[in-house]
């Protein structure tokens, strides 16, 4: 059986693939084009897409009847893929959920922090010997204990992040979400608006696809408080970019946390300028042993599609 792997994964999977499957690895880091895309639906039994790549509905017309039956995504996260257009063509897709979650808790964390804190500003003041010493009112920033957080998505990692800020900072839980969770720790579900308006701190745990793009814009920054921070660690697509740029501009909020941006890997000169934001390159599951565990997991889909057996795990 004939396997493209998208991008180069750590190597204990990378081996594992080798050992099962006739493997073509792309020796690029960048993601697959519409040619590239058309081309391996046409070419290989499974390919396994990583973040970015164009299987998006034109790929799989202009590939008729492929020979690809599964695309074995590497992340949660699969907008990338129009998961319509492949089952029409007869291509099953899968994702690798679980795996990332409390990594990608982890980096929301960091990111509330880092803000919260001002520990980048404080970093680049550092680096720029600019830091004259200790002083009683220097660099004051947000203490996160016992604060409001707004976690928009209460999914897996919404939850994970919900978890962390409850019972690491004793912070106070509400959430936007289209149905009520049960959870361990006390959380309220309360409608977008109510919510952002409440909350010391915002964070997006949403997935990502036409459903949520822009889910989060001019009105939802104006429904939040000045002093307010916004993190994102879902897709960039999901926030309106230009408006968040503009309510931080105008002082509408406090700050802003990124992993992820709207024209990924751009990032808007004017965010960059800012002392306010802090700024991470897709980190968000960047761990070794975290990207071993979301290889194994797409390749134990591949493995079962081989075997023809029940995908573990559908989209």
């Amino acid at each position: 059986m004939k396997l493209l792997i998208s991008r180069r994964l750590p190597e204990s999977v990378m081996a594992e693939a080798a050992a099962r499957f006739d493997v073509t690895c792309r020796a690029v880091t960048t993601p697959m084009d519409h040619a590239e895309c058309v081309a391996a639906l046409g070419a290989y039994d499974v390919v396994l897409p990583t973040l970015g790549d164009a299987f998006r509905a034109p790929a799989f017309a202009e590939a008729p009847g492929p020979r690809c039956r599964l695309l074995a995504n590497f992340g949660v996260g699969y907008n990338h893929i129009d998961v319509d257009a492949a089952r029409a063509a007869g291509v099953a897709v899968t994702n690798t959920p679980g795996a990332v979650t409390d990594a990608t808790a982890d980096i929301a964390m960091t990111l509330i922090l880092m803000t919260a804190r001002r520990a980048g500003e404080g970093e680049r003041l550092l680096r720029a010997g600019q830091w004259t010493g200790w002083h009683p009112t220097q660099m004051l920033g947000l203490h996160l204990t016992g604060k409001t957080v707004c976690i928009v998505g209460m999914g897996r990692i919404g939850q994970a992040i919900a978890r962390r800020c409850h019972f690491g900072f004793g912070c106070r839980i509400v959430y936007v979400n289209r149905s009520a969770k049960d959870v361990e720790f006390p959380a309220e579900q309360m409608e977008m608006e109510a919510a952002l308006g409440l909350a010391d701190v915002v964070v997006l745990a949403t997935p990502g696809g036409a459903q949520t793009h822009h889910l989060i814009g001019a009105g939802a920054f104006a429904a939040m408080q000045p002093h307010a921070i916004f993190v994102n660690i879902s897709r960039g697509d999901v926030v309106d970019e230009a408006a968040l740029v503009a309510a931080l501009e105008a002082g509408e909020i406090g700050g802003a946390g990124l992993d992820v941006y709207e024209f990924e890997p751009q990032v808007p000169a004017a965010l960059i300028a800012m002392e306010n934001v802090t700024l991470l390159p897709h980190l968000g599951t960047a761990a070794l042993e975290v990207r071993e565990d979301m290889g194994r997991m797409a390749l134990a889909n591949v493995i079962a599609f081989a075997e023809g057996l029940e995908l573990p795990n559908p989209v």
